[in-house]
């Protein structure tokens, strides 16, 4: 085993928690080398991954969008760079029809994807040459490491290693933030769809209470409807600070430099997680169980999908990731099975 093409496309939280794969496979086949294959919009996370040796991508959603000449261009120049390589294997891991073409397009003979039921969009089953199943039974980070594991027939070592490299922020004299010693926490409030938010009254509750233990509290924000959010929220708590609008990599660079993060399903949460900060994980629309981030004092999800999560849980989680553990963290989790706590 040589090279190796993966293909994860969308979106960001999705992209963060398969980077785990790429040291997977470095372990299993020592020397291989492991291509990423992503949307534009989500490549320099692909990048970030220090394991990662070449990051294929196109601006696929901008295109959708806009249908703009310039990123026709774009993609077409990325399929004789798709091309350029040949793979061993290549292994979708996203399974709908962009990842299909893309895997498709590649020069290798085996292609693994999912099976037909399993797929996000059937008729991507075209550009498979085999299958693989999903495990459904456990958390769907840790089950699409072992999906993988399957396939090619080694055996998944944990913990997981994301590999995650944000570049550091540079600063001007003129620009550089005033010194504070105060722990920095940010709260990510947005999400892509209106069912998985979190009241604003209940962020503004939980804003006061870190800002009680001694926090400065920061709201994120990236379109007019989530900065009105945000400006709600620091209606309700005015000691509160509501940031500029930020790049990726900019808020990258903000939580890799805070103590805590707390939000709702949404690609950021995921990220602190990569990045081994104290996080704390909100689902109202999904499952904590499948879908969260479980490692003992450190990273929490709760909700179960079918209710809005109380303030009190989210406090309770919060003085979890606060509280020194009296036992090894192995032996612990929330929320979790012991193979998702692994996750």
């Amino acid at each position: 085993m040589k090279r190796i093409l993966i293909v994860k496309v969308t979106s960001m939280g999705d992209v963060i928690q398969a980077q785990p794969v790429v040291a997977d496979l470095k372990r299993a086949f020592p020397g291989v080398k492991v291509d990423w294959a992503a949307d534009e919009a989500f490549a320099e996370i692909a990048r970030w991954n220090v394991g990662t040796d070449r990051v294929l991508c196109a601006p696929l959603r901008r295109f959708k969008k806009a249908r703009r000449w310039a990123d026709f261009k774009a993609i077409w120049a990325s399929i004789a760079e798709l091309r350029a390589e040949h793979y061993d294997v290549v292994l979708d891991i996203h399974g709908v029809y962009k990842s299909a073409i893309i895997s498709f397009l590649t020069r290798s003979s085996r292609r693994l994807g999912y099976q037909a039921k399993d797929l996000g969009e059937r008729g991507a089953a075209f550009a498979y040459t085999g299958r693989f199943a999903p495990r459904g039974d456990v958390n769907a980070w840790y089950g699409m490491r072992e999906t993988v594991s399957r396939a090619l027939g080694y055996t998944l070592e944990d913990p997981p290693i994301y590999n995650l490299q944000v570049p550091r922020a540079t600063h001007t004299a003129a620009d550089a933030p005033p010194p504070d010693a105060s722990p920095l926490a940010i709260l990510f409030h947005a999400a892509s769809k209106d069912d998985k938010k979190w009241p604003t009254s209940h962020w503004a509750a939980v804003a006061r209470d870190l800002l009680g233990r001694g926090y400065r509290v920061v709201l994120p924000w990236g379109s007019l409807a989530e900065h009105s959010e945000a400006t709600d929220i620091v209606a309700q708590v005015p000691s509160a600070t509501l940031l500029p609008q930020m790049t990726l990599t900019g808020i990258a660079q903000l939580i890799q430099d805070c103590q805590l993060v707390v939000g709702v399903d949404t690609g950021f949460v995921h990220l602190a997680h990569a990045l081994q900060k104290r996080a704390v994980m909100i689902f109202i629309a999904t499952s904590a169980e499948h879908f969260g981030n479980h490692t003992p004092y450190r990273s929490v999800s709760v909700g179960d999908g079918r209710r809005v999560p109380s303030i009190d849980e989210a406090l309770q989680a919060i003085d979890h990731v606060h509280a020194v553990p009296t036992v090894p963290p192995a032996s612990l989790s929330v929320g979790a099975t012991p193979s998702a706590a692994a996750a």
